[in-house]
């Protein structure tokens, strides 16, 4: 009992804003307390001493596993993925992109949207940092959209969904991260989300297709525009080859996931040399974002060992994994209510805090199951992709809502991405129901 109300408690402190770190690695000392002292007080009277003796053997192994945690070289993979999104962020590659996929696809009703739609996935397979494609694309596409007479909500939506396709296409923060959890080789997880991510962009684009020729006023196309072959294929062409230099050596088996990342940063920094933009200064930007994201991250991990030690120990994970096993029809069933509450924690708190905290205690259930655990890591992936989306915590909206012009409203984007969302739930569907689709089952 001690677990699940230190479990309500953390996420209450979420809530109201407390530092998730710190939340995790308090909650778990103030309750590994308590259960120290409820477990010794079955036998009589507790004395400090040995309250203090349990106490300490319980987090006893905790030097061992944050030694374990910082020489995790999966996660090395981390800072040199977002050192390289930021590089090309400042490279000015997003503006290039848009520019010369806005003047192929512009003249279509919901060209420019669909042309951001593109652009996001390229960001996203070169980058997999969503703060960065959200912001660029929020700074250079909306107010390109909204001169040309593009409703709000389409414009603001369609930039906040784009810029998160990095939660989905390889190689993304959150399935390194995922494939750490799980034990599994990083480089089957970005293969197993190649089709679920091109399902996604594909339904995102049809989407957009159809509702702006069904409501023609919400997207029109653009005027007095001229296509230049030349800009098209300069503009596309790095980004591609660095595309393929960072998936392509992983999946060809030529280099892993860590190594990958090295070489999508090194390329990063030729891309910005390519485009004139390569500095001293932006070299320390980018490493000090790279060194504070990474730093956050592996603070919220050792919270949240600690609290898997506690949460362990007072025998709350036994309780869950009864009452999951316990449910007819256990696997789908099971497989329902862990997207259910994902997917409602999303609303409120971060991938991150998700993934090391809650994932962790289903995988037990899972595996009892006979799950397939990349089929599942997947479907997690496509369902945190959306808390990134959902009012009123989700990242990307404050992204937009820090760059978008004042007459775009708080209640515009969370409007405009209310479709999008519906489009991840019925991708994730299809996912539940039609594994073999995605080749997943």
């Amino acid at each position: 009992m001690t677990g699940l109300v230190m479990f309500v408690v953390a996420l209450f402190m979420l809530v109201i804003g407390f530092p998730v770190a710190f939340t995790f690695g308090a909650v778990a000392i103030i309750f590994g307390a308590i259960a120290a002292y409820f477990e010794l007080s079955q036998d009589g009277v507790v004395l400090f001493v040995d309250w203090f003796d349990e106490f300490m053997s319980m987090f006893s192994m905790m030097g061992f596993r944050i030694y374990a945690i910082m020489g995790n070289k999966i996660l090395i993979a981390i800072p040199l993925f977002i050192f390289m999104g930021i590089v090309l962020e400042k490279s000015g590659i997003a503006q290039k992109l848009l520019e010369s996929m806005g003047t192929l696809f512009g003249k279509i009703r919901g060209g420019l949207a669909v042309s951001t739609v593109i652009i996001g996935t390229m960001l996203a397979a070169s980058t997999g940092v969503v703060g960065a494609s959200v912001i660029a694309m929020g700074v250079i596409a909306l107010p390109v959209m909204l001169k040309h007479g593009y409703d709000k909500g389409i414009a603001t939506g369609t930039i906040c969904a784009s810029g998160t396709l990095g939660q989905i296409i390889p190689p993304s923060i959150v399935l390194i991260i995922l494939a750490d959890v799980f034990g599994q080789p990083v480089g089957d997880l970005f293969k197993a989300a190649i089709l679920p991510s091109v399902i996604l962009v594909g339904a995102y684009i049809v989407y957009i297709l159809v509702i702006s020729n069904i409501k023609k006023e919400i997207a029109p196309p653009m005027k007095n525009i001229e296509i230049s072959v030349k800009n098209i294929i300069t503009s596309l062409l790095p980004p591609l080859v660095l595309i393929i230099l960072v998936l392509g050596s992983i999946f060809m088996g030529i280099a892993t996931a860590t190594e990958s990342a090295s070489v999508g940063a090194v390329g990063s920094l030729i891309l910005a040399g390519f485009y004139k933009k390569l500095n001293l200064k932006l070299i320390e930007q980018a490493s000090i974002e790279a060194v504070k994201t990474t730093s956050m991250v592996f603070g919220i991990l050792i919270g949240a060992t600690a609290f898997s030690m506690v949460f362990t120990y007072s025998g709350a994970d036994g309780i869950v994994e009864d009452f999951l096993t316990s449910l007819p029809h256990a696997k789908m069933l099971f497989i329902f209510l862990v997207m259910l509450i994902i997917f409602f924690l999303g609303f409120f708190i971060d991938f991150i805090e998700i993934s090391y905290i809650v994932v962790p205690i289903l995988l037990p259930v899972a595996d009892s199951l006979g799950i397939n655990p990349i089929w599942f890591a997947i479907l997690i992936a496509m369902n945190l992709q959306s808390s990134f989306l959902t009012p009123p915590f989700g990242f990307s909206l404050f992204y937009l809502r820090g760059v978008a012009p004042k007459n775009v409203t708080t209640i515009d984007i969370y409007k405009g991405v209310i479709p999008f969302i519906l489009i991840q739930v019925i991708v994730l569907l299809s996912m539940i129901f039609c594994p073999e689709l995605y080749h997943l089952n």
